[in-house]
């Protein structure tokens, strides 16, 4: 079968043909991909950017945005057959250890990340997983569809979730980019939240893309970063919570400072470093909360809001032999919402 593999950092990676995956444990499911969704995560891993956190061996397939049909079960899997419509939650977690038990499958210590800990992803024609991650859609569910949802929707429904404690009518809630993650984070902030959504854009059609889905008001980022902007829209206080998906170069230090006495920095984009003061910490009783992906529930969740049509995903599809034009597509900012690669 064909598949995307990393061979070397800094390097593009290759469409390679590599042996189709086979059942090894009674719980193992091999899944046909429907839709692989990219995620800048996938970029980072190209450039090394993981290496230190996961040390992945190479080569690997990439890919942890997945989503298709069951293809063949392991011994043990009775509640799945072959043809079902899935989305695959990102992690293989072990289902005993406390986290597990408690439903924080990504907090399990001893779970596999395929597509980032070198464990094989979906930017291939099939891959494996455990029985444990696999999400059951309704018949005749387009699953290519909602690939993107198995991380990047599913990273907003979990940091959405932190931020909700946060919020109350009337309250604001800034969402620092707006892009793959960006549209769907806006659309559940008004989901789960009474709050007025404010985005931060960097260009103008970025911020035409936020209102229409749903952004309350957009402030472009400026010389500081969308700073001044915001603390107009709420009088000078401050956000109740910055969500920031960006996490780069000096967002961070930006972000914190849009956050009012007792808010929130919910932090899932990376890549920048901020330095915090401690009296500032305190004196501002500022809460700074990471968020990585979400958990199966949240998975299930996010699926039941997306069938009442409640949140919608932006994709553009790509052949999966064109997956190196489609990564640096994504890499350009040339993708509104997300990229899907999509076999055969």
């Amino acid at each position: 079968m064909k598949a995307v593999r990393v061979f070397r950092y800094h390097e593009a990676p290759r469409i390679v043909d590599v042996p189709e995956p086979r059942i090894v444990n009674p719980h193992d499911v091999i899944v046909k991909i429907a839709g692989a969704g990219i995620c800048r995560t996938d970029l980072h891993i190209i450039e090394g950017g993981l290496d230190e956190a996961f040390h992945p061996t190479l080569p690997h397939t990439l890919g942890h945005e997945n989503a298709g049909w069951i293809e063949e079960v392991g011994s043990g899997v009775t509640h799945l057959a072959v043809g079902d419509p899935v989305i695959l939650h990102p992690a293989i977690t072990c289902g005993f250890c406390d986290a597990c038990r408690a439903g924080n499958d990504m907090h399990c210590p001893t779970w596999g990340f395929p597509g980032v800990d070198g464990l094989d992803g979906g930017y291939a024609e099939y891959m494996r997983t455990s029985a444990r991650s696999v999400v059951k859609l309704a018949p005749g569910t387009d699953p290519a569809s909602l690939a993107p949802h198995a991380d990047a929707g599913l990273t907003d429904m979990h940091a959405v979730k932190q931020i909700v404690p946060f919020t109350h009518p009337g309250s604001t809630v800034v969402v620092i980019g707006v892009g793959g993650l960006g549209h769907i984070a806006i659309q559940l902030l008004h989901a789960l939240t009474a709050a007025r959504v404010v985005a931060v854009a960097t260009r103008p059609e970025r911020a035409e893309f936020a209102r229409r889905f749903g952004a309350d008001e957009v402030v472009m980022t400026g010389s500081d970063g969308g700073y001044s902007a915001v603390m107009d829209l709420t009088n000078g206080i401050g956000a109740d919570a910055v969500l920031d998906l960006v996490g780069d170069g000096d967002v961070p230090a930006q972000a914190i400072r849009m956050v009012r006495k007792g808010g929130a920095y919910v932090i899932v984009g990376y890549g920048g470093k901020a330095e915090i003061e401690l009296l500032y910490a305190i004196n501002r009783d500022l809460k700074v909360l990471g968020s990585q992906i979400g958990s199966y529930t949240e998975l299930v969740e996010l699926m039941e809001l997306d069938r009442q049509g409640r949140i919608v995903s932006e994709s553009q599809r790509f052949p999966l032999d064109d997956a190196v034009d489609a990564l640096d597509e994504v890499r350009r900012g040339r993708v509104m919402g997300r990229a899907i690669l999509v076999p055969g």
